[in-house]
């Protein structure tokens, strides 16, 4: 990279991994664009990180983040020491993370209990720091840092992003907009009112905690569409477009190759579309998959289980019973919708049509956009102009009035606790109405008309640079200890289905080695439980670094 006397870098902290891009001021070109494979920090889902950060101190998890950080700086073209500004964007968890600041007000509900544990919430009302403030961020110390306010809660400066960068704000008609991904954020207008929700969604939506899933990245599978008898498989490149490489039985596997293009797994996207697929054509029943071995077959490696089902039915029934959660607050039915925005990548990289069958928009809305990586466009927007802080920050004052709160609000555990019997039993669709109506809730209406859809972007992130686009498939540092006691017989390193636990010898010790950006975190720790000497210590691990 040539030198460049006024870079800007905008990031975008997602849950389930990094995006940034590296920036001309003067000129306003992108350069560059490098993205994570993974988030650095074990876990899957905000519930993952925030409860991993409250298991081994604030410290160690903002010194994870950091470091992934300054990994994508690098990867940006070593850019650090010519960067005069620093924009970021994301959820409450993961922007609070990234400063160094307090997060458990955010893992409990319920003044009573946080005053109890002495929890004082920190402002989250929008800063522009100095990178001096950030320890350990590799940026000269006067480097501007611009981090922009949370609404409420889990509600952050991703979900102004897709308010602003859709813009529901200035139409008319009932509109829902949602940032698709592990933790989906949404807001319903509704006559002038802005009502906002967030649920865990999981990361299904992502192609984590799917078998032979993967974040939207090239090799990843992200669409399918009938072709005779079989099905044409759509696979990401390395520039992030979709090109058909293989056509296949969904019974056998590949049948026939088109191109020579990589295929390394399946991302949200093309879950959406397989789902939607299968049981129009019968393959899937729910709760199960009605085929001789209880698999879809997308290529000899590629296959779908009917546990990766069942956690793609809990991702879409959680984004269903949020908006169903989101109309019964607001007074109106599901059907009264009439425009959707899907943002993220996930929203920008699936068929909408097939989202639109399968409930993950408003079955009956008219218009559906397909608007791209918002949180990564606002950072953009916060780096040419810092200024426009001071009106995120009034927005999000003004929404605060209106947030639901979809843990402690009883209609969203009614319509989830349906869509979970929906997707993990079956339930029939005329005893699901029947108990929508009985909780008063919207049931989620019948798909009958297919929306007019308008693409904003081909990508998720529509410009990458000149330089184009670098993927970090090894996200942050290893970290490593050797447990008194350990006997190095491996027995905690097998039940590990990530593969991201090993054992090594280091001068007579045994020493574990962990890499975090693989790890499931503490909503797994089958290691622990494996070890029969009872000595791992999982936090005690993530505060050693090689």
């Amino acid at each position: 990279m040539k030198l460049i006397k006024n870079l800007g870098v905008a990031l975008d902290l997602g849950t389930s991994g990094l995006r940034g891009q590296a920036i001309d001021l003067d000129t306003g070109q992108i350069i560059k664009t490098v993205i994570t494979a993974r988030h650095p920090l074990p876990g899957a889902n905000v519930m993952d990180h925030l409860t991993y950060t409250i298991e081994v101190g604030l410290d160690s998890a903002h010194h994870i983040l950091i470091d992934a950080i300054n990994q994508v700086l690098t990867a940006l073209g070593d850019i650090g020491p010519n960067v005069v500004r620093l924009a970021v964007c994301g959820n409450p968890i993961q922007l609070s993370l990234f400063e160094g600041i307090e997060i458990r007000d955010l893992a409990y509900a319920g003044k009573r209990k946080k005053q109890a544990m002495g929890i004082i919430e920190p402002n989250r009302d929008g800063k522009l720091l100095s990178a001096r403030d950030i320890e350990g961020l590799n940026l000269p110390a006067t480097a501007e840092v611009v981090i922009p306010p949370a609404v409420e809660h889990e509600i952050g400066a991703d979900a102004l992003a897709m308010m602003l960068k859709s813009g529901m704000l200035e139409r008319e008609e009932i509109a829902l907009v949602t940032d698709y991904g592990t933790n989906a954020e949404m807001a319903l207008k509704v006559r002038g009112q802005i009502i906002t929700g967030s649920c865990a969604a999981g990361p299904a939506l992502e192609g984590q905690h799917i078998g032979s899933g993967m974040l939207a990245g090239p090799g990843a599978i992200s669409d399918l569409n009938p072709n005779g008898k079989h099905y044409a498989v759509s696979v990401l490149d390395s520039a992030m477009l979709t090109e058909t490489v293989v056509e296949t039985d969904l019974l056998t596997g590949i049948t026939q190759r088109l191109t020579t293009g990589s295929i390394k797994g399946i991302t949200g996207t093309g879950v959406i579309s397989l789902i939607d697929l299968a049981l129009n054509n019968g393959y899937v029943k729910l709760p199960g998959i009605k085929t001789e071995d209880h698999l879809l077959h997308l290529t000899d490696k590629v296959s779908f289980s009917e546990r990766d089902l069942g956690e793609a039915g809990k991702a879409i029934g959680a984004i269903r019973a949020g908006y169903i959660a989101l109309c019964k607050a607001a007074g109106i039915e599901v059907d009264q919708i009439e425009v959707a925005y899907m943002a993220g990548a996930s929203g920008t990289y699936v068929d909408a049509l097939k989202a639109q069958r399968l409930g993950l928009v408003p079955p009956t809305v008219k218009k559906i956009y397909q608007i791209g990586n918002t949180s990564l466009a606002l950072a953009r927007d916060l780096v040419f102009k810092p200024q426009e802080l001071e009106d995120l920050k009034k927005l999000a004052l003004s929404l605060r009035a209106t947030h639901c709160m979809f843990g402690d609000y009883e209609p969203f555990s009614q319509a989830y606790l349906l869509e979970l019997s929906y997707w993990d039993e079956g339930m029939p669709r005329d005893l699901y109405v029947r108990f929508c109506r009985n909780y008063g809730l919207s049931p989620l209406p019948k798909f009958t008309k297919e929306a007019e859809v308008l693409k904003w972007h081909e990508r998720d992130i529509p410009d990458l640079g000149a330089e184009g686009l670098m993927v970090i498939e090894k996200v942050g540092l290893e970290r490593r200890h050797a447990f008194s006691g350990c006997t190095g017989c491996g027995i905690c390193t097998s039940p590990c289905l990530e593969e991201a636990l090993s054992l090594e010898s280091d001068q007579g010790e045994n020493v574990l080695v962990l890499r975090l950006d693989l790890c499931n975190g503490t909503a797994c720790l089958k290691c622990v439980r494996a070890c029969p000497e009872k000595v791992f210590n999982f936090a005690a691990i993530g505060f050693h670094i090689i």
